[in-house]
Formats: structure tokens, sequence, C-alpha cells
């Protein structure tokens, strides 16, 4: 198989071994992307005078080929193959003969991978996206569901204040929907067109780098060729760190929830679909995907680091380091999807106890309650703790949904804002529908 900078000699099978690394199985998910990129990069070449009309003609044949094939998984990368680009671009030459070498015009393999890598995210993003709203959404269903049903509020791991079950699922939906701008952020970054970049420092030819990035779907070029090049992996860690914001707070979810389903607790129960058992102990029922969402947290936190490690201290222009980013990028997206996913199906399907929470909710929980209840009847705030801090033996108990009621202020339990919770998902999905129809459309587009 010919390479695309091939000069006559042979590399050492154990050196081209190495070089091409893990490339082969993620190349294998750019294969869409780049025909996109290379029909909109043949377009261009086309009107700027490069190709004839039948020539781009026959390469859209082609590279229309090559997107079916790919689509009935005949079309993949295999040891032979050095990248996708030079598979797709062999594949041309092969079925197409010499036009299939002019593709290439204009065009680098470093910004080739640019443009895949950006289009992939734009659409991986988007998705990231409405699996966090779905999920989010779950959250606040389950909020509403629940809003007053009492829980003990937990500080230093030890019961501490009066909450609710609506408190706590709410708290986890406004999370996800802080998450969801860093996610925008990174989806605004990476909507920049890198093509004609080529290999750091443009081409000498009057190519029309506006009319490819219109022709993507992308909402600006990325002006600045060298910058375009440095930032390889850097927009990329952008998402990635993202998703590391997503997995903490899905860490934590899990770690609630496991912690909160134990018979110690027994706030929570699931269905027994959800749960696996021990090769020894019959009684085991374990949460096993709640633990492994708390691991997978960890590894995103790994894959964040490793991106970052190889892009501190590299100098301008391209670097081959940069094909060790690929890897903790796709990888990283495809854990945050999978992790959001079982996220959103636990709480759909989790239940509480209300008696057992009710019994957690311990006369020690409203001691603050009644130091305010001497606050309001005058008693100074420190002299009105000090009372209660001294008979902690006499206090006792309130009803719990009455109380929860009582807190009104904004974002207490008897004032979640759960209503502006649910407009917000709303008009977020809405969003993100809108922008993955236009990508898709667009996309499409360059198929006719």
């Amino acid at each position: 198989m010919s390479k695309l900078w091939d000069k006559g000699y042979k590399l050492d099978e154990t050196i081209e071994r190495f070089e091409i690394g893990h490339d082969l199985a993620f190349d294998n998910e750019l294969v869409e992307v780049d025909v996109y990129g290379s029909i909109a990069h043949a377009e261009m070449l086309n009107r700027i005078g490069i190709l004839t009309d039948d020539e781009l003609q026959t390469l859209k044949q082609g590279l229309g080929r090559i997107l079916d094939l790919y689509r009935q998984g005949q079309f993949f990368m295999t040891p032979a193959d050095e990248d996708i680009h030079t598979k797709i671009e062999n594949f041309l030459v092969r079925e197409y003969g010499d036009v299939g070498k002019k593709i290439h015009t204009a065009r680098s393999r470093n910004d080739q991978v640019l443009v895949d890598l950006r289009l992939y995210a734009k659409a991986k993003i988007l998705e990231l996206e409405s699996a966090l709203l779905q999920c989010a959404e779950s959250l606040v269903e389950f909020a509403s569901k629940h809003e007053h049903v009492p829980m003990p509020g937990y500080t230093h791991m030890q019961r501490a204040m009066l909450s609710s079950v609506g408190t706590w699922a709410g708290a986890f939906a406004e999370a996800l929907l802080d998450d969801l701008k860093l996610l925008e952020t990174a989806y605004e970054l990476n909507d920049q067109s890198p093509l004609g970049s080529a290999a750091s420092y443009g081409v000498p030819l009057p190519i029309d780098r506006q009319y490819v990035a219109d022709k993507l779907g992308f909402a600006k070029v990325q002006n600045n060729v060298l910058y375009a090049q440095n930032a390889r992996g850097k927009f990329e860690a952008l998402v990635v760190q993202a998703i590391s914001q997503i997995m903490l707070d899905l860490s934590k979810l899990a770690q609630d929830i496991l912690l909160f389903t134990t018979a110690e607790y027994g706030f929570f129960t699931i269905s027994d679909s959800f749960v696996t058992g021990s090769s020894i102990m019959p009684q085991k029922k374990n949460l096993s995907m709640m633990e492994l969402i708390r691991a997978k947290a960890n590894m995103a936190l790994g894959y964040q680091q490793q991106m970052m490690s190889v892009l501190s201290g590299l100098p301008s222009g391209y670097n081959k380091d940069y094909q060790e980013t690929k890897k903790p990028f796709m990888e990283a997206i495809q854990l945050a999807l999978d992790s959001l996913k079982v996220a959103e199906l636990t709480i759909s399907n989790l239940s509480p106890n209300k008696d057992k929470l009710l019994a957690a909710c311990t006369p020690e929980l409203f001691a603050t309650d009644k130091a305010y209840e001497l606050v309001q009847q005058g008693m100074p705030f420190r002299d009105a703790y000090r009372y209660v801090g001294t008979n902690l033996d006499k206090l006792e108990g309130a009803d719990p949904e009455e109380s929860l009621k009582k807190r009104t202020h904004i974002g207490a339990s008897g004032n979640l804002g759960l209503s502006k919770l649910k407009e917000s998902i709303s008009a977020s999905k809405v969003n993100v529908d809108k922008k993955y129809s236009h990508l898709m459309e667009t996309w499409q587009n360059l198929l006719s």
C-alpha cells in the first residue's frame, strides 16, 4: 500500500507499527467525517480551477462509494493502511486513476486530521449534550415526584439538618446544567475550520478557506494557520476537561446511590434487573454499574492529564506527539456517553423508601430549626445556639414535611425552582436538536 509521503524507500516494520500505534481503531471512526472534509475540499479545488467539473463529479462519486462501503461495514482500516487519509486516497487512485492523486492538492494530513477531529467533536459534543440533558431531565422528574419526601442532610458524613429527596436530586440536575455550559464552550471552540492551514504554514495557492468552512457547517475559519496546528489537542482537551466535570458529578451521584441503597441506610431501592450477584455469597445484590461510574470518573481525569501532559512544552507547528491525544480524546467521549446513559437509567428506576427516610429524620436534625425559633422570639442567635446545644437531650422532633415547606427562600426544599429547571432543559434540548439537525443536513448536502 503506497504511503502519501512515499519517496521510494520502505519504512522499517517495527518503526511503522510503533508510529501507527492505536490509530487504526480510532481512524475507523473518522471515515465518515474524512469523506465530508474531502468532498468540501474537492469542491473548493474545483472553485479555484484545480479540478474540472468532471473531475469533481468523479471524486464525489468515489467518496460517496467509500461512505456507502463504510456504512455496510466493508471499508475499514487494516495494518497495511497507514491512516484513514492514505486509505481513502489510495482507494480513489486505484478506482479512478490520476484524478485520485489530485484530491490532496493544497492539503496536508495535518489539517486533514484536524478537520476530521473538529467535525467528529462537533457531532459527539451534541450527542453528549443530549445525553446530559436526558439525565438532568430524569433527575428533575425524580425530584418533582418526591419533592417533599424528607431525607437527612449530611456534613462530615454525619446527620446534619433536614433535607429532602427533591433537594438531593435537584442538586445533581443543576450540576449537570452547569456542565452543559462547559460543553457548549468546547463546541464553540471546535466550531472553527482549520482546513487550509496545511502543514502549519498555509499553501502558495489562492484557496478559499471560508468556502470550505461554510460547506462543512463551521461557524468560522480558524484564522492563523500556525495557531490552527498549535490548537491540535488543545481543543480536544477542552472537551475532555468538560467531560471530567461531568464525571465528577456523576461519581458523587454514584457514591450517594451506593451509600443510600445499603442495608444500613435503605433510603433507596432499585429493580433486581440493575444489580449483579456474587459467585460465592447467595444473598448479594450489587449495584456494580455505580461502582464503575465512580471508577470511570477517575479514568476521565486520567485522560485529561494524559492529553495535557502530551501537549505541555511542545514547540510550534505540527509534532507527531499530537497523535497520542486522539486515543484519550475519543475514549473519554465514549466513557461519558455510556456513563450518562447508565446514570439516567438508574435514576429513572430508583425508588425512595419513605418509611426508612422518615425514621432517619431523628430529633437532632431539628436542632438548628429550634435555635431559629428562639431567634424569632428575640433571643440572640449565639445564645440560642448554646441553649439548644446544651439541651440536646430535651430536643423534640417536628413534622418533617411541614418543616421542609417552611424553607421557602430560593433553592431551599420549599422553593427548589424545579419548574425553571424544566424550562431550561426543554429550551436546551430544542437548541441541541436544532444544531444537530443543521449539522447533519449540511453534511448530507455535500453528497448531493
